[in-house]
């Protein structure tokens, strides 16, 4: 485990150096009725950026595109020393079907938007922000690279996609020639790990380095959520609660995760929010998890996971309360019965990638 967000690590199968956590900006702006002012938000940034951090995530459509702008105006100055990562898909002009989804249209005409708005003439890392079902996936993976070769994207990534389109898209770049993706950013806490399916292990084996959104389960697993939440009558901010709520995020096998990573965090003297981002950075195949702080207070307790060693019976605890069933075809080969017949009884040691 490091403890410093200057310990760079290599974002997939690339040369590029990110720190250990990302920093997410989609609470920069106050324009969807929670998030933090310009201030606030300029005390964020430059608090992650003074203690060595490099990699920042936004999207176009982040509180209506000022997170990008003020991720722009923040980076004047910096901006060659940043990994800056931003999304295209999301929709931007209701009536016009064109103002969103995956297509070569879209992609293009947003990055236009989003290097206007980043104040820059190249983006570090460009995801496709979530699968629209419709667009072909050479038209998509030509799209990328078109603008690989044009400078205006250096690297490629996708987030929110089945893994067997992101399996088929990745091999026909590979094979034609194209840019492949770098990065595969996805849910991925103790409260959502149906990821370990198909998803994290499709990225380990193809060379993308897996960005987690949401490490702390949308703030579940810092506690702060409790059983007085599932009633109707909690829900009255009508802010941000009241969407993890609505969302169904707050549930009663959540919150005995929750509870589970309170029990671990009090044995460790540490925040629940700190254990809950260590895990994440247990897996191999984890590049950066996305912390994403409203206030300055709450960025540097998540930086402390950074210092936070889990020791192996602990994590044991942890894994069992928030455990999934990998279900068919992965419980049935890895029964004895299949393993035996497999192997003939030889063992086999797995190969490292």
């Amino acid at each position: 485990m490091t403890s410093s967000l200057a310990h760079y690590r290599l974002l997939g199968r690339s040369g590029l150096r990110v720190s250990p956590l990302a920093l997410g900006t989609m609470t920069f702006g106050t324009d969807w009725g929670w998030g933090s002012d310009e201030a606030d938000a300029r005390r964020i940034f430059d608090a992650y950026v003074d203690r060595g951090g490099n990699f920042v995530d936004t999207a176009s459509n982040y509180t209506n595109g000022t997170s990008e702008k003020l991720v722009g105006a923040f980076a004047e100055g910096k901006r060659d020393r940043l990994v800056l990562a931003t999304k295209y898909s999301l929709a931007s002009a209701p009536g016009d079907p064109n103002s969103g989804g995956n297509h070569r249209k879209n992609m293009v005409r947003t990055v236009e938007q989003s290097l206007q708005r980043l104040r820059t003439d190249h983006i570090d890392l460009l995801y496709l922000h979530t699968w629209d079902g419709t667009t072909p996936g050479d038209e998509i993976m030509r799209a990328f690279d078109d603008l690989v070769r044009a400078g205006k994207v250096l690297y490629a990534g996708i987030s929110d996609t089945p893994a067997w389109q992101v399996a088929r898209m990745q091999t026909m770049a590979e094979l034609r020639g194209w840019s492949p993706f770098v990065a595969l950013q996805i849910e991925y806490s103790l409260v959502q790990r149906t990821v370990e399916r198909e998803l994290v292990p499709m990225a380990r084996e193809l060379g993308l380095g897996v960005v987690p959104w949401s490490p702390l389960g949308m703030g579940v697993l810092t506690g702060k959520y409790s059983r007085a939440d599932l009633t109707p009558t909690a829900r009255s901010e009508g802010g941000r609660r009241d969407m993890v709520v609505g969302l169904g995020a707050v549930n009663d096998r959540t919150l005995a995760i929750a509870d589970a990573v309170k029990a671990v965090a009090k044995k460790l003297e540490r925040t629940p929010a700190q254990v809950a981002v260590a895990w994440t950075l247990c897996s191999d195949a984890v590049a950066a998890p996305i912390v994403g702080a409203r206030t300055l207070a709450q960025l540097e307790d998540n930086l402390g996971a950074l210092d936070v060693v889990i020791p192996a019976e602990l994590r044991l605890e942890l894994e069992g309360a928030s455990a999934v069933d990998l279900g068919f075809p992965h419980d049935f080969l890895a029964s004895p019965g299949v393993r035996q017949i497999m192997t003939g009884g030889a063992h086999i040691e797995a190969r490292r990638t």
